[in-house]
């Protein structure tokens, strides 16, 4: 399976950390929260947490506050169609085909639902055929992307379709919860909206830089499962994180690569690239620190979550996009992205 195209996308309004803290100041939700909370939201929004900003489905920004299962279901319904067709059509003229070349379509999301799914609406708003297979993939968090590539791996290599279109979108503005919690209160300074895309073909296309999906494997620890995930309150969606996230990522994270190595016969010194899902600042010093890594190794997850926060599933096609425009040498490149469940996911790709 070969990378044809990418494409990213986010909300037009760019909100700083200072911009969430001067709002936060002027809610009235915030007001009745417990001073301890008030203060941690202070230290995370002013403090340096490696986000400078964040792109939000939000104008003006004291929307946020307005929470009800009815306005954060309309968000949803308004924005996670339009980002998703945003970096479709990205990758797609990225990859220089056309929506009608398309024989797959696989959309994933855990931040809101509809029924009929988002591939309906994406099929519409991109002019997919009516017969393409659309499969709407739903519940599996930050760590998204892995799985829903793998399956359009699976497709193309049993020949069910030539060409698949990937998509994640998470509109994180639309699950925002407030309460004392203190891993409430830190996803809720963390998680920016945004979309990624990618056009994936059984062969590569000329006079691109090559990108080769050549192996993929998975890690599921459901006794770790209350430590990242959402539970329901009050009609509507609540972050559960613990702070034993970062430890427990890169843990998954470094077992996970050393079984991959070990499986294809590759020594960690060949790995020449690192796509990570940049999930927050301590969960990068905790890869860093787990995998052996250096500031430059892990500078485009960084970058990403400086300028975007942490954009959930569609995290690992910004941070790609970032190092193919980059002068990450060619060779074998890792990629991993984790969330809920708890799942850590990983993939080598072949550059150059």
């Amino acid at each position: 399976m070969f990378f044809a195209g990418l494409g990213t996308a986010t909300p037009p309004r760019r909100y700083s950390q200072r911009d969430c803290w001067e709002a936060a100041q002027n809610s009235a939700l915030v007001a009745r929260l417990a001073p301890r909370s008030r203060a941690l939201l202070k230290k995370v929004l002013c403090g340096d947490n490696g986000i400078a900003a964040r792109r939000l489905a939000l104008d003006p920004l004291s929307e946020v506050f307005n929470l009800t299962p009815d306005v954060l279901q309309a968000r949803f319904a308004e924005h996670a169609p339009a980002l998703a067709t945003r970096a479709a059509r990205c990758a797609l003229a990225d990859a220089n085909c056309a929506a009608g070349e398309m024989d797959a379509v696989l959309i994933s999301t855990c931040t809101g639902y509809l029924c009929p799914g988002l591939t309906s609406y994406v099929g519409e708003q991109l002019g997919l055929r009516a017969d393409v297979l659309a499969l709407d993939l739903v519940g599996q968090g930050c760590g998204a992307a892995l799985p829903n590539l793998r399956t359009a791996e699976a497709l193309l290599a049993a020949r069910r379709a030539q060409k698949v279109l990937s998509v994640c979108v998470e509109v994180c503005s639309a699950a925002f919860f407030l309460d004392d919690d203190p891993g409430v209160l830190i996803s809720a300074c963390l998680f920016g909206d945004g979309a990624g895309a990618a056009v994936l073909t059984e062969t590569p296309q000329p006079g691109r830089r090559r990108v080769e999906w050549r192996f993929a494997s998975s890690r599921l620890a459901p006794d770790q499962r209350d430590t990242l995930r959402f539970c329901h309150k009050d009609g509507m969606l609540r972050n559960v994180l613990s702070l034993q996230v970062p430890r427990i990522a890169a843990a998954a994270a470094a077992q996970l690569l050393g079984e991959s190595l070990a499986r294809t016969g590759t020594k960690r010194g060949e790995i020449a690239g690192w796509i990570l899902h940049a999930g927050g600042r301590d969960v990068l010093l905790a890869l860093r620190e787990k995998l052996n890594l250096t500031e430059a190794d892990v500078r485009h997850s960084a970058a990403v979550l400086r300028e975007f926060g942490n954009v959930s599933s569609p995290t690992v096609f910004f941070v790609l996009e970032r190092a193919l425009l980059d002068a990450v040498p060619d060779g074998l490149w890792w990629m991993t992205s984790f969330g809920a469940g708890f799942s850590c996911h990983g993939a080598l790709l072949q550059v150059g």
